[in-house]
């Protein structure tokens, strides 16, 4: 009696960097690999980005693209976040729609059953999980299994993949506004220095460039400040 085929399982981890900096862009990143695969990532240190140096980050990002059945990633800007944020979109249901788009692209090529593996933002774990599916392609949805968890970086090798890929993603782009606007923003995070004298010092005079997340409380309060010194010193004329 011939050996029934082993049916190899296929994972589909996705993962965003960047969700809360004032500077840049949210990335979102997608990473399908196979079961052996995801056993290889985890054997040559893939993990949750935040555990591993940038250096170590770029290496595995390299591999991960060179391995992966497949992988796709996708920007939210600056000025794409601030438009969500004043036209009823708030972040979560952003990342969900971002996260669709990149289920949509890789799993209209990729024509096999799925697990999805998603590290879900949002507190509300089923109402994100159904907002997503709502915009996923229904002949796509027919073919995946969805574990959408918090901390699903930590745990699944294809999610921890598509973590590098998004925060390698985020950090390049984060450059990339350095060199082209010849600023300092540091790592683009309000509590970082450097991004907090960007802010208090330069950030109005590149408003609506599509860098700042002008929405953002941390730069609403750095323009509130500005105000309220020109207007002391108004009142200090008299």
């Amino acid at each position: 009696m011939a050996e029934a085929k082993k049916t190899i399982k296929l994972f589909l981890g996705i993962d965003d960097a960047g969700r809360g900096p004032v500077i840049g862009p949210m990335v979102l990143a997608g990473c399908l690999v196979n079961e052996e695969t995801a056993e290889r990532f985890k054997r040559l240190g893939v993990k949750d980005s935040k555990m591993l140096t940038p250096e170590r980050r770029e290496k595995l990002a390299e591999i991960i693209k060179q391995g992966a059945e497949a992988f796709y990633i996708v920007q939210a800007s600056a000025s794409d976040i601030d438009y969500s944020l004043t036209h009823g979109t708030n972040l979560n249901q952003l990342e969900a729609l971002k996260t669709a788009e990149i289920i949509n692209h890789i799993l209209e090529i990729i024509k096999k059953e799925v697990i999805l593996q998603i590290d879900c933002p949002s507190n509300n774990i089923i109402a994100w999980r159904n907002y997503l599916l709502e915009r996923v392609n229904e002949n796509i949805t027919k073919r995946v299994k969805v574990q959408c968890e918090h901390k699903a970086d930590v745990r699944y090798p294809a999610v921890s993949a598509a973590s590098i890929l998004a925060k390698v993603t985020r950090d390049r782009e984060i450059e990339s506004i350095k060199k082209k606007y010849g600023i300092e923003v540091g790592s683009g995070y309000p509590a970082d220095p450097l991004c907090q004298k960007f802010i208090r010092t330069e950030a109005k005079n590149y408003m609506k460039q599509g860098i700042i997340r002008e929405t953002w409380q941390t730069f609403k309060n750095s323009q509130l400040g500005e105000k309220k010194e020109k207007l002391q010193k108004r009142l200090n004329d008299f």
